[in-house]
């Protein structure tokens, strides 16, 4: 009789310890499932610390979709978006929501451990704040072409006059045969800038409208420093036999343009705490938002009208200049094929953060598209450096020597390079930092030397 009802209760006991297994590994699970988030959120966040592209327009469109999901949302999405680990939990989740009520879990086990409300999106818990559409998003995009050129012209022409002051016929601080490389005081000074408004104050300049903090951090400081013609520099000097300069030129470079950034960084922190101080600042900030239809139409007709009159004046100077072949004269042109390089390098940014594989999970942390933009750009400049040195002649010199300026200037950067690369270092993880800068200067170098430094050596250029 015993023996009976041992095997009838058998069934049972087997069964609820099952079930009491799943669920406590169900809960073991979920509470690594907020872990698990944080370091996807993480290394999304630090590889997009410098620029998104377009897919800030996006999330304007997407009435604010959150990159963290409740657990309720995971389950319901099942397993098409979620990494294996995340599967598992899922499975887990399930098996303990499923799980029979024929004897109900203690109060304190059945509370789930899974910080739901701040997993929701800030709509949900902020319904107030929900994001009106104030334009289409075609005008949005046209609208921020528009910023983006205008901004990188500007940013062209700054790294220019940055080139003459501090150049050889200037201040002599810097010249193409040094590791003070021509375009280091350019890069400086944009990675300090990028600090303030493209890290500490974007979010404020945001407020105000999007469209300039996108113009000003990706356009403007993202053309005011280069990184391929850093590169280039550094080519140059390994071509002519100067291995030693060329390597230290680049630790030169990254340990002035990191600083630099980190300068900027911290003096616009404490410039925005005595701001903060002064109750009447918000409200003299409040009058100046771009936030109607109006104001957007007369702030992008402005703009378009800017840029209109800076091509032209280019157009003009460049008539005058080029026969000459002089340095204004790649000015001038450079600025007519800027843009191009601008609207690229923010097409390449919707690439930051997105990861590599079918679930996008691998190497989330790697700025993929600022990478393939100063890589690119690196490469080509130095295809560019060959040609003018096979063909040597005023107008190839010229029109090649422009778009190494130009286009070639505004697609790479460093004022964004140095921002991720300071997220990075401040990160759970700073390896990554070092890491990813090694990898885009190695990679960079190499590739350039194989284009550029191999022809000299083997045809003897002058």
């Amino acid at each position: 009789m015993d023996s009976g009802q041992s095997r009838v209760e058998q069934p049972y006991l087997t069964k609820s310890f099952s079930r009491e297994s799943s669920v406590a590994s169900s809960l073991s699970l979920s509470r690594s499932l907020p872990h698990l988030m944080d370091n996807d959120v993480d290394s999304e966040s630090v590889s997009e610390a410098g620029d998104i592209g377009d897919r800030s327009l996006r999330r304007r469109h997407s009435a604010g979709r959150s990159t963290r999901l409740s657990a309720d949302d995971l389950m319901e999405q099942g397993t098409h978006d979620t990494s294996r680990q995340e599967q598992d939990v899922l499975h887990d989740l399930r098996a303990f929501n499923t799980a029979s009520v024929n004897k109900p879990l203690p109060e304190d086990i059945t509370a789930s451990p899974l910080p739901t409300k701040s997993l929701l999106s800030p709509e949900i818990n902020n319904p107030e704040k929900e994001e009106e559409r104030v334009l289409p998003k075609s005008l949005e995009y046209i609208s921020c072409l528009i910023h983006l050129a205008v901004f990188g012209i500007f940013g062209a022409i700054t790294r220019y006059l940055l080139q003459k002051l501090f150049g050889p016929t200037g201040a002599r601080v810097t010249s193409d045969g040094s590791i003070l490389y021509l375009d280091l005081p350019s890069n400086m000074v944009g990675s300090f800038l990028m600090g303030w408004f493209g890290v500490v104050f974007k979010a404020d300049i945001a407020r105000v409208s999007e469209f300039v903090a996108i113009g000003l951090s990706t356009g403007y400081l993202g053309s005011l420093t280069t990184f391929s013609g850093w590169n280039q520099k550094m080519l140059d000097l390994s071509a002519d036999g100067q291995w030693v300069y060329a390597v230290l030129g680049f630790l030169l470079g990254l340990f002035l343009t990191s600083y630099s950034i980190i300068l900027g960084v911290e003096t616009a922190k404490g410039f925005k705490w005595l701001l903060h101080r002064r109750a009447s600042s918000e409200e003299k900030h409040s009058c100046l938002k771009v936030n109607t239809f109006q104001s957007h139409i007369v702030s992008m007709t402005l703009m378009l009208l800017l840029l209109v009159a800076l091509l032209t004046a280019s157009s003009i100077l460049l008539v005058k200049e080029f026969d000459k072949g002089t340095s204004e004269a790649q000015l001038w042109l450079g600025c007519l094929v800027a843009a191009p390089g601008v609207w690229l390098r923010w097409f390449l940014a919707r690439l930051n953060g997105r990861g590599l594989g079918k679930d996008r999970q691998n190497l989330r942390w790697v700025p993929f598209g600022t990478l393939i933009a100063n890589v690119a750009a690196a490469c080509v400049m130095a295809a560019l450096a060959t040609v003018k040195k096979s063909v040597n002649t005023r107008t190839c010199n010229t029109v090649a020597s422009s778009i190494q300026f130009g286009l070639l200037g505004c697609l790479s950067t460093v004022s964004t390079f140095m921002a991720e690369f300071n997220a990075m270092r401040e990160s759970d993880y700073p390896w990554r930092a070092y890491a990813y800068a090694s990898f885009t200067i190695a990679v960079s170098f190499a590739i350039g030397t194989v284009i550029y430094s191999v022809p000299v050596w083997v045809v003897g250029f002058n």
